[in-house]
């Protein structure tokens, strides 16, 4: 404690060199301080203030009212938290009913199987195009057939890939990556490719929903473009 007995100055120097002085106002900050740590520095600050200065009054309630608002905060934060933990545990079980549903994500790949109906290809086009270039190419990334589909619409297109090479030859069922290539005249088209299938799974391992597709193509959730009427 300071003695009343020291000159302004030493006083002045006292006040200077007080450990908790900004302390309080610190633990409002945004720096994730807690109301414990508030109170912990408020005594402080009050336990050192220098006596030739006292806190007065007024701002002492003011860091009271800011304890409060800290303490109120806190609680709606939590109440946040809950109610958000809530919702995903919904949105998680609602996506776990669509397990072995046939969806259509966000993607660049297909399956091939051994049915002999060919490997369905998806995307929308942003806008008009006059040629439309679409390339495949295994799982090795060699690339087994081009087609060129012409003049197509803006939005969604749809084709079936018979599943044979350029050199006329079936291709082995499996994944194969879809490559689409659109032009307007001499300007570029944005593509947005699909890739459809059955969802054999869902991953909640990574903090969000991971769709698990059976052509195995995985997506985020927030990728679900579709949900197809029966199984592929």
């Amino acid at each position: 404690m300071v003695s009343p007995l020291l000159n302004s100055t030493q006083a002045q120097a006292a006040t200077e060199t007080d450990p908790a002085d900004g302390l309080v106002s610190a633990a409002t900050s945004g720096n994730g301080m807690g109301k414990d740590a508030f109170m912990k520095l408020l005594v402080a600050q009050i336990s050192h203030q220098n006596p030739l200065k006292p806190m007065d009054d007024t701002a002492f309630v003011a860091q009271l009212a800011q304890f409060s608002a800290l303490e109120q905060t806190m609680g709606i934060n939590k109440r946040l938290d809950d109610l958000s933990t809530q919702q995903r545990g919904v949105a998680n079980t609602q996506l776990s009913a669509l397990v072995g549903k046939n969806i259509t994500v966000r993607g660049t790949m297909t399956t091939l199987d051994s049915s002999g109906i060919g490997a369905p290809i998806s995307f929308t086009l942003d806008d008009n195009c006059t040629t439309v270039e679409v390339k495949i190419a295994d799982a090795s990334g060699k690339a087994v057939r081009t087609l060129n589909v012409g003049a197509k619409t803006a939005g969604l297109t749809k084709l079936t890939w018979d599943g044979k090479g350029d050199n006329g030859l079936a291709q082995p069922p499996g994944p194969y990556t879809i490559s689409v290539t659109a032009k307007n005249g001499e300007s570029a088209v944005l593509v947005n490719q699909e890739t459809t299938g059955n969802l054999i799974g869902i991953d909640f391992t990574k903090g969000y929903p991971n769709l698990q597709l059976d052509n195995g193509v995985s997506a985020p959730a927030s990728d679900l473009l579709r949900i197809n009427q029966g199984t592929k």
